[in-house]
């Protein structure tokens, strides 16, 4: 019995150790990873169902928080250089030296300067693009020319780039700003273009990236669930290829509050 008694404890002893350890080796940065989805996908859902205005307005204002952050960071970079752009208090410029310093010094500021030009120009950028995706229906290279107008011209504004004409600055600036994003858009649509089975989810890969839920387009392929079908969906075909309750729900939502005309959905379940 002693022994008996010896060889459970002995037993025990390593399982106890074994469940110790696999609780150490839980990944703490898998952790945080898998709660800030989770948390991504419920503020998306959220923000998929506000009005026009609340969704620019949250998309333009958390764009510029991260935007100003990159911003301060860059600016740590170059706040060495930046003084070197400084002008002498009694130092006499030409109209056309002082706008060129101010070029300078809007592209090659301090922390506070970048944060700015940095949160001007991917707030109204996302903003900008929010609200044409909404109104259009889809982001195309027309869209996104059109927040870089925006955001370049208000980035002259703001910064202060160019000469005295404000204005025929803001319009140059924005100019481009928009030819060069068309040109960033159109070459990586070149580069990216999706297999020829993958234009049937068109409609389906835009819907899971607005709500968030980009991982389950694997699912949609493998139930054959294309574009056409979306109208048609009900929960017990989400259900079939293996989507779970929540963004079950979200998925339908979206149809539901998107399809045209709505009276043509039946939900079946």
């Amino acid at each position: 019995m002693g022994e008996d008694k010896q060889g459970l404890l002995v037993m025990e002893v390593p399982m106890k150790a074994g469940g110790l350890m696999g609780q150490g080796q839980q990944n703490p940065v898998a952790l945080v990873q898998a709660k800030f989805k989770e948390v991504e996908v419920v503020f998306k859902g959220w923000l998929a169902k506000q009005s026009l205005p609340v969704e620019a307005a949250v998309v333009t204002a958390t764009s510029a928080v991260q935007g100003a952050a990159i911003g301060a960071f860059m600016g740590t970079l170059t706040s060495d250089g930046s003084s070197l752009l400084t002008p002498p208090p009694n130092g006499n410029f030409n109209p056309e030296a002082m706008a060129s310093l101010k070029q300078a010094q809007a592209l090659s500021g301090g922390p506070l300067i970048q944060a700015r030009n940095f949160a001007v120009m991917t707030g109204v950028n996302a903003g900008i693009s929010c609200v044409m995706k909404r109104l259009r229906g889809k982001e195309d290279v027309q869209s996104s020319m059109a927040a870089a107008f925006g955001s370049g011209a208000v980035f002259s504004l703001v910064s202060g780039m160019g000469g005295p004409n404000l204005a025929a600055n803001a319009v140059t600036s924005g100019l481009f700003f928009a030819l060069v994003q068309g040109g960033i858009f159109q070459l990586g649509q070149k580069f990216s273009q999706p297999p020829a089975e993958d234009v049937l989810y068109d409609r389906t890969r835009s819907m899971l990236s607005n709500l968030g839920l980009q991982s389950y387009e694997k699912n949609f392929k493998r139930g054959l669930l294309t574009d056409n079908i979306l109208p048609l969906l009900t929960d017990s075909a989400l259900r079939d290829v293996k989507i779970p309750p929540g963004p079950r729900l979200l998925i339908l939502d979206h149809i539901e509050r998107n399809s045209e005309p709505k009276d043509k959905r039946k939900v079946r379940r």
